[in-house]
């Protein structure tokens, strides 16, 4: 019997929202479950968080070494905020990269796209903008909901300071927090449908993960029966967009 998966996933929340969460549990769900229960196919995961963090790493050695920095000002902020919409640029580009050097790499994998945007930075109206064409063809969204309280209680709690590089303990002061994504335009981009975002000529299914409760941090039964209804929600959408080519057959 055939499964059928998810080309790309893309992932959208506050920080701490529970995002890395839902990856780590799908990485440790087998691969004939995940795609019975998920619809997702082996794990390629594009985040932009590492690049970013290359950023501070690079301007710190470069401040060290008595040159100017290249991307962020002292107090850590980007120094210009095209910046934000450079990093979706380059998950778009990653994304090609795969395309071009592994034939039919859709068959086997499916590609997890993370990020989250607040306001303060154009918000999600003006990241998905920044997609490819090519990628929001094969993609639909999924948003874990979060309030800002709740995002700030987790950020705290999973915070590891000799370990900042880290997807699952890295972490923003509470200040930084509030300035970036305290505000989140999520209901009002996706307000013009129930079940599709439209972005540039691209219909792009996408549903809502609930988690004010909290069900990501314990990766227990809880979470595993949340995804499934709600990527099994997605996966409905996906198979109804008007347009062709956004799912195959694995």
């Amino acid at each position: 019997m055939q499964t059928e998966t998810f080309p790309l996933l893309i992932l959208n929340a506050r920080p701490a929202a529970g995002k890395s969460e839902i990856i780590d549990y799908l990485q440790h769900t087998p691969l004939a479950e995940r795609r019975q229960r998920f619809h997702i196919g082996e794990l390629d995961i594009l985040d932009d968080f590492p690049m970013l963090w290359v950023w501070f790493e690079e301007d710190a050695i470069l401040k060290r070494m008595g040159h100017p920095r290249l991307h962020t000002a002292e107090d850590n902020d980007f120094k210009w905020p095209y910046l934000w919409q450079l990093l979706i640029e380059r998950l778009s580009l990653e994304y090609a990269k795969r395309l071009r050097d592994t034939p039919d790499y859709h068959k086997q994998y499916t590609t997890l796209i993370e990020f989250a945007r607040g306001t303060e930075h154009g918000g999600y109206q003006a990241a998905y903008q920044h997609l490819s064409e090519p990628l929001l063809q094969q993609a639909a969204a999924l948003y874990i909901r979060v309030s800002h309280e709740e995002s700030l209680r987790k950020n705290r709690a999973r915070f590891n300071p000799d370990r900042p590089d880290s997807i699952l303990e890295h972490g923003l002061s509470d200040e930084k927090l509030a300035q970036l994504y305290r505000e989140d335009d999520w209901d009002t981009f996706s307000a013009a449908d129930p079940h599709y975002l439209t972005v540039k000529r691209t219909q792009v299914p996408y549903a809502v993960f609930e988690n004010e409760d909290d069900v990501t941090t314990p990766r227990g039964a809880a979470l595993g029966e949340r995804l499934e209804e709600t990527l099994g929600r997605l996966w409905e959408y996906t198979c109804q967009r008007p347009s062709e080519g956004m799912f195959r057959r694995g």
